[in-house]
């Protein structure tokens, strides 16, 4: 991989997976007095696929402005966006123990989608791509939740759980991208590097 992109995410996952492929990476993060959080608001009635797309673009914006603030040197810059979609509605991040709880309890028995977007800019030019995957949880009694929300791994992750933590012991099955279900694409990811010129 030649030359290094700014990853715009706070999350050590993603900066796993790049590094996994090789590709060279600073972080842009969000200033104390950046609302994040408020990017990642539900729209009413919007569509699990549609508002994953539009919160990753509305942060790759927001990592733009940053970035001609901050006098950093030019360099392309990566946001991504993960949720879980049960049907139509989304689960996002659990707030406290009690809804992680409620989240897993929903979960477990069904098949779920996984949706990240990924959106790359370098100057004016952005490349996006949208990844879906499908994950059937095995059934989980409550005794098995209480321990699993105990552990403190479903706390900030999508729909509260990490497949590459202790929830894998109750993934039955997945179809797709696993480095997408953890939260960054990675044949995608390269594909969008390689649409802005980038030898990955």
């Amino acid at each position: 991989m030649s030359g290094f992109i700014y990853l715009a995410s706070q999350s050590p996952r993603r900066r796993q997976l790049l590094e996994q492929i090789g590709v060279a990476h600073q972080l842009l993060l969000p200033d104390p007095h950046e609302d994040a959080e408020a990017l990642e608001v539900v729209l009413r009635a919007e569509a699990p696929a549609r508002y994953v797309q539009r919160v990753t673009g509305l942060k790759l914006e927001a990592a733009m402005t940053r970035l001609k603030a901050s006098g950093l040197p030019a360099a392309p810059v990566l946001c991504a966006d993960t949720t879980v979609a049960l049907g139509r509605e989304i689960l996002g991040k659990p707030q406290d123990a009690a809804e992680a709880r409620d989240m897993l309890s929903r979960l477990a028995g069904q098949t779920h989608r996984v949706l990240t977007a990924v959106a790359l800019q370098k100057g004016r030019k952005r490349v996006t791509a949208l990844s879906e995957s499908r994950v059937r949880f095995a059934p989980m009694t409550p005794a098995q939740i209480r321990a699993y929300v105990a552990s403190g791994e479903p706390m900030g992750k999508a729909g509260a759980y990490g497949v590459q933590g202790r929830a894998a012991a109750y993934i039955e099955h997945l179809q797709g991208s696993y480095s997408g279900i953890m939260g960054l694409p990675l044949f995608e990811t390269a594909r969008l590097l390689r649409q802005l010129g980038m030898r990955c």
